[in-house]
Protein backbone atom coordinates (compact mmCIF):
# COMPACT_ATOMS: atom_id res chain seq x y z
CA UNK A 1 0.00 0.00 0.00
CA UNK A 2 1.24 3.68 -0.70
CA UNK A 3 -0.33 6.64 0.92
CA UNK A 4 -3.41 8.96 -0.60
CA UNK A 5 -2.79 11.25 -2.60
CA UNK A 6 -3.33 15.37 -1.79
CA UNK A 7 -6.40 16.71 -3.66
CA UNK A 8 -3.57 19.69 -4.99
CA UNK A 9 -3.59 18.63 -8.29
CA UNK A 10 -1.10 19.95 -10.81
CA UNK A 11 -0.94 17.92 -13.77
CA UNK A 12 -4.24 19.34 -15.70
CA UNK A 13 -7.50 18.24 -15.77
CA UNK A 14 -8.55 15.21 -13.99
CA UNK A 15 -10.38 13.37 -17.12
CA UNK A 16 -6.84 14.02 -19.36
CA UNK A 17 -4.66 12.53 -17.10
CA UNK A 18 -6.38 9.34 -16.32
CA UNK A 19 -6.76 8.55 -20.26
CA UNK A 20 -2.79 9.16 -20.20
CA UNK A 21 -2.63 6.61 -17.66
CA UNK A 22 -4.80 4.09 -18.52
CA UNK A 23 -3.46 4.22 -22.41
CA UNK A 24 -0.13 3.62 -20.64
CA UNK A 25 -1.44 0.82 -18.65
CA UNK A 26 -2.55 -0.77 -21.71
CA UNK A 27 0.75 -0.36 -23.74
CA UNK A 28 2.56 -2.06 -20.56
CA UNK A 29 0.14 -5.20 -20.49
CA UNK A 30 0.17 -5.17 -24.87
CA UNK A 31 2.70 -7.64 -24.94
CA UNK A 32 1.44 -10.13 -22.67
CA UNK A 33 -0.52 -13.20 -23.86
CA UNK A 34 -3.90 -14.69 -21.88
CA UNK A 35 -1.83 -16.99 -20.01
CA UNK A 36 0.34 -14.58 -18.76
CA UNK A 37 -2.34 -12.34 -17.74
CA UNK A 38 -3.82 -15.26 -15.72
CA UNK A 39 -0.88 -16.28 -13.61
CA UNK A 40 0.38 -15.22 -9.85
CA UNK A 41 4.09 -16.06 -9.06
CA UNK A 42 4.17 -14.98 -5.28
CA UNK A 43 1.24 -13.91 -2.54
CA UNK A 44 2.66 -10.55 -2.81
CA UNK A 45 2.29 -10.42 -6.89
CA UNK A 46 -1.20 -9.86 -8.52
CA UNK A 47 -2.22 -11.36 -11.80
CA UNK A 48 -1.92 -8.91 -14.43
CA UNK A 49 -5.96 -9.28 -15.94
CA UNK A 50 -6.50 -7.89 -11.95
CA UNK A 51 -4.43 -4.83 -12.27
CA UNK A 52 -6.07 -4.01 -15.49
CA UNK A 53 -9.49 -4.06 -13.55
CA UNK A 54 -8.00 -1.74 -10.34
CA UNK A 55 -6.66 1.62 -10.09
CA UNK A 56 -4.25 2.23 -13.04
CA UNK A 57 -1.80 4.42 -11.22
CA UNK A 58 -0.49 1.58 -9.25
CA UNK A 59 1.10 0.12 -12.54
CA UNK A 60 4.23 1.10 -11.81
CA UNK A 61 5.21 -0.86 -8.23
CA UNK A 62 2.50 -3.78 -9.14
CA UNK A 63 2.81 -4.40 -12.48
CA UNK A 64 6.10 -4.15 -13.89
CA UNK A 65 8.19 -4.29 -10.51
CA UNK A 66 6.57 -7.35 -8.89
CA UNK A 67 4.35 -9.16 -10.93
CA UNK A 68 5.70 -9.60 -14.56
CA UNK A 69 9.53 -9.42 -13.97
CA UNK A 70 8.99 -12.08 -10.97
CA UNK A 71 6.40 -14.43 -12.65
CA UNK A 72 8.67 -14.34 -15.92
CA UNK A 73 11.80 -15.13 -13.66
CA UNK A 74 10.08 -18.44 -12.85
CA UNK A 75 9.00 -19.76 -16.02
CA UNK A 76 11.48 -21.84 -17.12
CA UNK A 77 10.89 -20.92 -20.71
CA UNK A 78 12.44 -17.60 -20.00
CA UNK A 79 10.52 -15.44 -21.70
CA UNK A 80 11.23 -11.88 -22.93
CA UNK A 81 8.53 -8.97 -22.35
CA UNK A 82 10.14 -6.88 -24.28
CA UNK A 83 13.44 -7.88 -26.94
CA UNK A 84 15.50 -5.11 -26.43
CA UNK A 85 19.47 -5.42 -25.25
CA UNK A 86 21.87 -3.83 -24.88
CA UNK A 87 20.47 -0.83 -23.74
CA UNK A 88 23.36 1.31 -23.77
CA UNK A 89 27.42 1.40 -24.77
CA UNK A 90 28.96 3.74 -22.64
CA UNK A 91 32.47 4.73 -21.41
CA UNK A 92 31.92 4.29 -17.13
CA UNK A 93 32.21 7.00 -14.86
CA UNK A 94 34.27 6.80 -12.22
CA UNK A 95 33.01 6.87 -8.57
CA UNK A 96 33.71 10.13 -6.88
CA UNK A 97 32.33 11.93 -4.25
CA UNK A 98 30.15 15.17 -3.99
CA UNK A 99 30.22 17.27 -0.93
CA UNK A 100 26.88 18.71 0.98
CA UNK A 101 27.63 21.39 3.66
CA UNK A 102 24.16 20.12 5.46
CA UNK A 103 22.97 22.74 8.17
CA UNK A 104 19.34 23.50 9.41
CA UNK A 105 17.50 22.32 5.88
CA UNK A 106 13.57 22.25 5.29
CA UNK A 107 12.60 18.96 4.29
CA UNK A 108 8.98 17.47 3.22
CA UNK A 109 6.30 18.81 0.40
CA UNK A 110 6.17 22.19 -0.11
CA UNK A 111 2.40 22.54 -0.84
CA UNK A 112 2.45 22.94 -4.76
CA UNK A 113 1.21 19.82 -7.18
CA UNK A 114 0.31 16.27 -6.41
CA UNK A 115 2.10 15.20 -3.06
CA UNK A 116 1.41 11.98 -0.61
CA UNK A 117 0.32 12.58 2.87
CA UNK A 118 3.24 11.00 4.22
CA UNK A 119 5.60 13.67 2.43
CA UNK A 120 4.07 16.39 5.19
CA UNK A 121 4.28 18.40 7.03
CA UNK A 122 7.12 20.27 5.96
CA UNK A 123 9.98 20.47 8.98
CA UNK A 124 13.78 21.18 9.51
CA UNK A 125 16.04 18.83 9.89
CA UNK A 126 19.46 19.62 10.98
CA UNK A 127 22.42 18.17 8.71
CA UNK A 128 25.45 17.60 9.25
CA UNK A 129 28.40 18.14 6.45
CA UNK A 130 28.58 14.92 3.88
CA UNK A 131 28.86 13.88 1.21
CA UNK A 132 26.95 11.51 -1.48
CA UNK A 133 28.99 9.05 -4.49
CA UNK A 134 28.55 11.11 -7.78
CA UNK A 135 26.54 7.84 -9.48
CA UNK A 136 24.54 4.64 -8.14
CA UNK A 137 26.70 1.29 -7.14
CA UNK A 138 26.83 -0.22 -10.56
CA UNK A 139 26.80 -4.44 -11.07
CA UNK A 140 30.34 -4.72 -11.67
CA UNK A 141 31.26 -3.56 -8.62
CA UNK A 142 28.62 -6.04 -7.06
CA UNK A 143 29.96 -8.58 -8.53
CA UNK A 144 33.14 -8.08 -6.97
CA UNK A 145 31.79 -7.62 -3.64
CA UNK A 146 30.58 -11.39 -4.51
CA UNK A 147 33.90 -12.28 -5.57
CA UNK A 148 35.38 -11.36 -2.33
CA UNK A 149 33.15 -13.71 -0.43
CA UNK A 150 30.51 -10.39 0.30
CA UNK A 151 27.61 -12.80 1.22
CA UNK A 152 30.15 -15.55 3.28
CA UNK A 153 31.22 -13.03 5.77
CA UNK A 154 29.09 -12.10 8.53
CA UNK A 155 31.71 -9.10 9.31
CA UNK A 156 29.83 -7.27 6.34
CA UNK A 157 26.13 -7.71 7.66
CA UNK A 158 23.96 -6.58 10.28
CA UNK A 159 22.50 -9.33 12.61
CA UNK A 160 19.07 -9.99 11.26
CA UNK A 161 20.83 -9.70 7.62
CA UNK A 162 23.37 -12.50 8.14
CA UNK A 163 20.69 -13.94 9.10
CA UNK A 164 18.69 -13.67 6.61
CA UNK A 165 21.21 -14.69 4.09
CA UNK A 166 21.44 -18.12 5.60
CA UNK A 167 18.01 -19.11 6.16
CA UNK A 168 17.41 -17.80 3.05
CA UNK A 169 20.66 -19.55 1.35
CA UNK A 170 21.19 -16.20 -0.37
CA UNK A 171 24.11 -15.99 -2.38
CA UNK A 172 23.55 -12.44 -4.80
CA UNK A 173 20.64 -10.45 -5.91
CA UNK A 174 17.72 -11.68 -7.11
CA UNK A 175 17.41 -12.64 -10.75
CA UNK A 176 21.44 -13.01 -10.96
CA UNK A 177 22.34 -16.44 -12.63
CA UNK A 178 25.66 -18.44 -13.41
CA UNK A 179 26.44 -20.92 -15.63
CA UNK A 180 28.10 -23.17 -13.75
CA UNK A 181 31.25 -23.50 -15.92
CA UNK A 182 32.94 -20.63 -14.72
CA UNK A 183 32.22 -19.03 -11.22
CA UNK A 184 31.86 -15.06 -11.94
CA UNK A 185 30.24 -15.52 -15.84
CA UNK A 186 27.41 -13.95 -14.22
CA UNK A 187 24.08 -13.29 -16.22
CA UNK A 188 20.49 -11.28 -15.33
CA UNK A 189 17.14 -12.28 -15.75
CA UNK A 190 15.28 -8.88 -17.42
CA UNK A 191 11.81 -7.75 -18.74
CA UNK A 192 14.26 -8.35 -21.73
CA UNK A 193 14.93 -12.07 -20.85
CA UNK A 194 18.40 -13.50 -19.83
CA UNK A 195 21.12 -11.19 -20.77
CA UNK A 196 24.63 -10.81 -20.33
CA UNK A 197 25.73 -8.93 -17.10
CA UNK A 198 26.24 -5.33 -17.62
CA UNK A 199 28.72 -4.02 -15.46
CA UNK A 200 28.35 -0.41 -16.37
CA UNK A 201 24.25 -0.64 -15.26
CA UNK A 202 23.54 0.03 -11.72
CA UNK A 203 22.63 -2.70 -9.62
CA UNK A 204 19.28 -3.27 -8.98
CA UNK A 205 17.07 -5.92 -7.11
CA UNK A 206 18.43 -5.95 -3.82
CA UNK A 207 17.44 -5.85 -0.11
CA UNK A 208 18.46 -3.30 2.50
CA UNK A 209 20.13 -5.84 4.26
CA UNK A 210 22.52 -6.03 1.07
CA UNK A 211 22.81 -2.81 0.34
CA UNK A 212 23.82 -2.03 3.85
CA UNK A 213 26.38 -4.99 3.68
CA UNK A 214 28.02 -3.82 0.77
CA UNK A 215 28.39 -0.40 2.30
CA UNK A 216 30.06 -1.60 4.78
CA UNK A 217 32.49 -3.75 2.48
CA UNK A 218 32.79 -0.98 0.12
CA UNK A 219 34.23 0.91 3.21
CA UNK A 220 37.11 -1.66 4.13
CA UNK A 221 38.37 -1.43 0.51
CA UNK A 222 38.84 2.33 0.89
CA UNK A 223 40.60 2.33 4.35
CA UNK A 224 41.66 6.28 3.72
CA UNK A 225 38.55 7.40 3.47
CA UNK A 226 35.26 8.51 5.71
CA UNK A 227 33.41 5.24 6.42
CA UNK A 228 30.92 4.28 3.54
CA UNK A 229 27.52 4.29 4.65
CA UNK A 230 23.95 4.38 3.31
CA UNK A 231 22.65 8.18 2.97
CA UNK A 232 19.44 8.88 5.34
CA UNK A 233 16.57 10.05 3.50
CA UNK A 234 17.04 13.51 4.84
CA UNK A 235 20.66 13.73 3.06
CA UNK A 236 19.25 12.37 0.21
CA UNK A 237 16.46 14.68 -0.10
CA UNK A 238 18.41 18.07 0.80
CA UNK A 239 20.63 16.99 -2.22
CA UNK A 240 18.06 16.26 -4.42
CA UNK A 241 15.88 19.27 -3.92
CA UNK A 242 19.02 21.30 -4.84
CA UNK A 243 19.01 19.63 -8.47
CA UNK A 244 17.99 22.20 -11.40
CA UNK A 245 14.14 20.94 -11.98
CA UNK A 246 15.89 19.46 -15.75
CA UNK A 247 17.45 16.45 -13.73
CA UNK A 248 14.34 15.00 -13.27
CA UNK A 249 13.50 14.91 -16.75
CA UNK A 250 17.07 13.42 -17.91
CA UNK A 251 16.46 10.15 -15.47
CA UNK A 252 15.52 7.18 -17.25
CA UNK A 253 11.72 6.70 -16.25
CA UNK A 254 8.94 4.17 -17.58
CA UNK A 255 8.61 6.91 -20.72
CA UNK A 256 11.92 5.48 -22.14
CA UNK A 257 10.73 1.90 -22.25
CA UNK A 258 14.40 0.50 -20.95
CA UNK A 259 12.33 -0.77 -18.53
CA UNK A 260 16.39 -1.30 -16.92
CA UNK A 261 18.30 0.80 -15.40
CA UNK A 262 21.08 2.41 -17.72
CA UNK A 263 24.72 3.30 -17.20
CA UNK A 264 25.31 7.41 -16.72
CA UNK A 265 24.84 8.16 -20.01
CA UNK A 266 27.46 11.51 -19.76
CA UNK A 267 29.93 12.25 -17.07
CA UNK A 268 30.57 15.90 -15.35
CA UNK A 269 30.78 17.03 -12.20
CA UNK A 270 28.01 16.59 -9.67
CA UNK A 271 25.26 14.28 -9.04
CA UNK A 272 24.46 11.41 -11.67
CA UNK A 273 21.06 9.36 -12.00
CA UNK A 274 19.37 10.87 -9.05
CA UNK A 275 16.10 10.38 -10.47
CA UNK A 276 14.80 7.38 -12.40
CA UNK A 277 16.76 4.59 -12.51
CA UNK A 278 16.31 2.46 -9.29
CA UNK A 279 15.06 2.90 -6.05
CA UNK A 280 18.19 4.31 -3.77
CA UNK A 281 17.58 2.57 0.20
CA UNK A 282 18.49 5.11 2.61
CA UNK A 283 19.43 4.42 6.43
CA UNK A 284 16.46 5.61 7.55
CA UNK A 285 13.13 4.19 8.83
CA UNK A 286 9.74 4.61 7.24
CA UNK A 287 8.41 6.90 9.84
CA UNK A 288 5.80 9.90 10.44
CA UNK A 289 7.15 12.94 10.24
CA UNK A 290 7.20 15.53 13.21
CA UNK A 291 3.62 16.93 13.45
CA UNK A 292 1.75 14.40 10.79
CA UNK A 293 -1.64 13.67 11.57
CA UNK A 294 -3.34 11.02 9.18
CA UNK A 295 -6.14 12.26 7.21
CA UNK A 296 -9.67 10.82 7.95
CA UNK A 297 -11.46 7.98 6.53
CA UNK A 298 -10.26 5.18 5.01
CA UNK A 299 -7.45 7.00 3.39
CA UNK A 300 -5.87 7.55 6.46
CA UNK A 301 -5.47 3.91 7.37
CA UNK A 302 -2.75 3.79 4.13
CA UNK A 303 0.00 4.98 6.53
CA UNK A 304 -0.30 4.34 9.81
CA UNK A 305 -0.25 1.05 9.32
CA UNK A 306 2.42 0.27 7.39
CA UNK A 307 5.30 2.75 9.77
CA UNK A 308 6.71 -0.08 10.98
CA UNK A 309 9.87 -2.63 10.41
CA UNK A 310 9.85 -0.35 7.13
CA UNK A 311 13.08 1.32 5.39
CA UNK A 312 12.92 4.68 3.02
CA UNK A 313 13.61 4.10 -0.26
CA UNK A 314 14.10 7.68 -2.59
CA UNK A 315 14.08 8.91 -6.20
CA UNK A 316 12.26 6.60 -8.36
CA UNK A 317 13.02 3.67 -10.87
CA UNK A 318 13.18 3.00 -14.94
CA UNK A 319 9.96 1.81 -13.59
CA UNK A 320 8.49 5.12 -12.64
CA UNK A 321 6.52 7.31 -14.46
CA UNK A 322 7.78 10.47 -15.21
CA UNK A 323 5.80 13.09 -13.64
CA UNK A 324 4.75 10.63 -11.02
CA UNK A 325 8.73 11.39 -9.03
CA UNK A 326 9.61 14.32 -6.71
CA UNK A 327 12.73 15.23 -4.50
CA UNK A 328 10.21 14.51 -1.41
CA UNK A 329 8.40 11.11 -2.61
CA UNK A 330 8.92 8.89 0.21
CA UNK A 331 8.83 5.09 -0.94
CA UNK A 332 8.59 2.56 2.03
CA UNK A 333 9.59 -1.67 1.84
CA UNK A 334 10.43 -4.46 4.34
CA UNK A 335 14.47 -5.05 4.84
CA UNK A 336 14.60 -8.37 3.46
CA UNK A 337 12.33 -6.78 -0.32
CA UNK A 338 14.24 -6.96 -3.58
CA UNK A 339 11.60 -7.39 -6.11
CA UNK A 340 11.61 -4.39 -6.88
CA UNK A 341 14.12 -2.07 -9.04
CA UNK A 342 15.95 -1.26 -5.38
CA UNK A 343 19.31 0.06 -5.56
CA UNK A 344 22.40 2.37 -3.83
CA UNK A 345 23.87 5.09 -3.46
CA UNK A 346 26.88 5.28 -1.41
CA UNK A 347 27.56 8.34 0.99
CA UNK A 348 29.71 9.21 3.81
CA UNK A 349 30.41 11.74 6.20
CA UNK A 350 32.31 15.06 5.18
CA UNK A 351 36.18 14.89 5.29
Amino acid sequence: MHPALSSDNACGPLAHRFAQVRAQTLALAAPLGEADAQAQSMPDASPAKWHLAHVTWFFETFVLDTDLLHLFSLNPLAPVYRPQWPLAVVSPLALDWVGLEGGLVELGHAGEGVAFDNETPRHRHWLRPYALANRLTTHGEWADFIADGGYRDPRWWLAAGWDWVRSQRIAAPLYWRCDGAVADSWRVFTLHGEVPLDPHTPITHISFFEADAFARWSSAQHPGQAPHRLPTEAEWENAAAGLPPAAVGEGNFVESQALHPVPVARGGAGLHQMFGDVWEWTNSSYLAYPGYRPWAGAVGEYNGKFMVNQMVLRGGSCATPQAHIRASYRNFFPTDARWQFNGLRLARDAD
